[in-house]
């Protein structure tokens, strides 16, 4: 049986690289898939050249580590461009109107209603703003707004 095993080596191999394939379905982060190119590497050196396991294993590692230098980065870059210039969180609040829910004092706190959620708020300028008033997001420092009318 272990001859058998050894002498079809590059069979484990190919097993090996499709449960990487699938395991990186779930993942999707390119990672796990240059384990999968490394296992190929391996099955093709086990079936093509019939080499010992520790041959394969050295080929299976350094192809591996050149898959996470070069193929990774490229891949990354090629399928998730655009995805990196996201506004998200708090962010995309920028810009986005609210009503007032609590008085805005002036160098003091007040709460506005965006999209359902409330949020602390401040203003920058002299005089209160007043409860129902509209306003836009102009900064925001940590889970405080700053809001002008």
């Amino acid at each position: 049986m272990i001859d058998y095993i050894m002498q079809n080596l590059w069979q484990m191999w190919a097993v090996v690289a499709v449960i990487c394939l699938i395991l990186e379905l779930t993942a999707g982060d390119f990672f796990i898939i240059c384990f999968a190119i490394g296992a190929v590497g391996a099955a093709i050196d086990a079936g093509l050249f019939g080499s010992g396991i520790y041959t394969q294993l050295f080929v299976f590692v350094v192809i591996t580590l050149l898959s996470l230098f070069y193929v990774r980065p490229f891949a990354k870059r090629y399928l998730h461009k655009g995805e990196d210039k996201r506004i998200s969180n708090a962010d995309a609040l920028l810009g986005r109107q609210g009503r007032v829910v609590e008085t805005i004092v002036a160098g003091g706190f007040g709460r506005v209603q965006i999209d359902g959620d409330i949020w602390k708020a401040v203003t920058r300028g002299e005089a209160d703003i007043p409860e129902g008033s509209n306003v836009t997001v102009i900064d925001r420092e940590s889970t405080i707004i700053t809001v002008k009318l």
